[in-house]
């Protein structure tokens, strides 16, 4: 089997979400299909600057093409027209613009994928919302599997992507509630799709001493590892572990792992250690008492799923439906949505030691059930035969027309944001298994309670 794997950036040293997820996707198909990665040249995420050269590229063994930006991103411009097609109505063409204003805008990617598209088998497409996926996907649709690491946020009801939901050859969802979103927006339902996920590179184990001699940090800590960021929650983290250090424990420390985009309080109980290597992370997971996550927005946590593997219980923010309903179906942590439920949570996380440990079972049972390596890989495979059957079979499906050009200039498009909001809420608490599943029942659930 031939496969490529599309993604905005690559490269060894990018440890972002869903780059180093097609990363490790592209490694381990490699080890049963000939991989090569197709991408862009740009490093940094926000201006899509060319720091890569064009042209063949290998990164851990694999071939990597890359292809130049053809322009970087102007924030003003981006901003302008987010403001658009999430807040008022607006047109299809709206869209568009927005989403070459997003970036990174690469027609010579496009132009290759399209010349190269019938020489694989299947093209994996990351990350639905941007330049290379939508317009690399209209290009090759009869080859074209999409992970689309979607989140509960405006971009995802923007109407150019429907078409694209609904004329892959199959969805590799992050999570049930990832499922349950692109599922109520597009009506793909009868796309097939597979709740699958995300491995990672989990070390026999790690060392709390080793931790403790680097960074001198002793006593009971929280950890959190990722970008420090107001879109991840590290701001409203920062209040909430301040007034909880001031009035409800004075000895549990905050440990933040992950490159600062916001300042971090000067506090005598705030370590910030900066970007670390993943021996260094792996030793903070071993001796941190918990995890704590943020963000109210992901399509999937890896970092939590590594808490578990590492036999840690997490402390999740339960606005974030996928965070929340990790949580709810592993038992393995507890969730928040204030700062009253907050300082409960982690009290009780920091002085039941019997607790803590129930938690950190129930979330590397779940771990080895769902993410071991073996499981990821062979989703992929049965997904990708089972297509492969279906191409003997019957004809592909294909990818619906954009509308003609007066169509595209009809400003006849609800807000995007509207669209979002008019969504299910709430975690997938009863997610079917396999890909041939229809859409999953959802309800709000209450506190999660260990």
């Amino acid at each position: 089997m031939r496969l490529a794997v599309i993604v905005q950036r690559y490269g060894a040293d990018l440890n972002g979400g869903a780059e180093l997820h097609a990363r490790y996707i592209a490694e381990r198909l490699s080890r049963h299909a000939e991989v090569e990665v197709f991408t862009t040249c740009a490093r940094d995420y926000v201006s899509w600057r060319n720091e890569f050269p064009p042209g063949p590229d290998e990164v851990n063994g694999l071939p990597v093409h890359r292809f130049p930006v053809r322009r970087e991103r102007d924030p003003r411009e981006f901003g302008r027209r987010s403001a658009r097609v999430f807040e008022r109505t607006h047109s299809l063409a709206d869209e568009l613009r927005w989403l070459r204003s997003e970036g990174p805008e690469s027609p010579a990617l496009v132009r290759r994928l399209r010349q190269a598209a019938p020489t694989y088998d299947f093209l994996l497409f990351f990350s639905y919302r941007y330049y290379h996926a939508y317009h690399g996907i209209r290009a090759a649709s009869p080859q074209a599997v999409l992970v689309p690491t979607a989140e509960r946020d405006p971009a995802l009801g923007l109407a150019v992507f429907g078409p694209v939901f609904r004329g892959v050859r199959a969805l590799m969802y992050n999570s049930p509630e990832e499922r349950a979103l692109i599922e109520g927006v597009s009506a793909n339902h009868d796309v097939p799709g597979v709740v699958v996920g995300v491995g990672s590179e989990i070390p026999a184990r790690g060392s709390a001493r080793r931790f403790r001699s680097r960074t001198g940090i002793r006593g009971r800590l929280a950890l959190y590892v990722g970008r420090i960021d107001e879109n991840k929650g590290c701001g409203e983290l920062f209040d909430f572990f301040q007034r909880y250090a001031a009035h409800v424990s004075d000895q549990l420390r905050l440990v933040l792992v992950g490159s600062a985009l916001i300042d971090v309080p000067s506090h005598p109980r705030i370590h910030h250690l900066g970007f670390v290597s993943d021996e260094e992370k792996f030793d903070a997971l071993a001796a941190a008492d918990l995890l704590v996550m943020p963000s109210y927005l992901e399509s999937l946590s890896m970092v939590t799923l590594e808490a578990w593997a590492m036999r840690l219980p997490v402390l999740v923010n339960g606005a974030c439906d996928v965070l929340r309903g990790q949580v709810v179906r592993s038992n393995g942590g507890l969730y928040y949505t204030s700062f009253d439920e907050f300082a409960e949570a982690l009290h009780v996380i920091e002085t039941h030691p019997d607790l803590r440990t129930g938690l950190a079972a129930n979330g590397r049972a779940y771990f080895d059930r769902h993410y071991t390596w073996r499981t990821i890989e062979r989703k992929y495979l049965s997904m990708l035969e089972r297509l492969q059957e279906e191409d003997r079979a019957e004809t592909p499906r294909s990818i619906e027309r954009l509308p003609s050009w007066l169509g595209r200039r009809r400003r006849d498009r609800p807000p995007a944001r509207e669209v979002v909001d008019a969504l299910p809420t709430g975690p997938v608490l009863d997610p079917a298994p396999g890909p041939a599943r229809r859409g999953p029942r959802r309800r709000r659930a209450g506190r999660a309670r260990g």
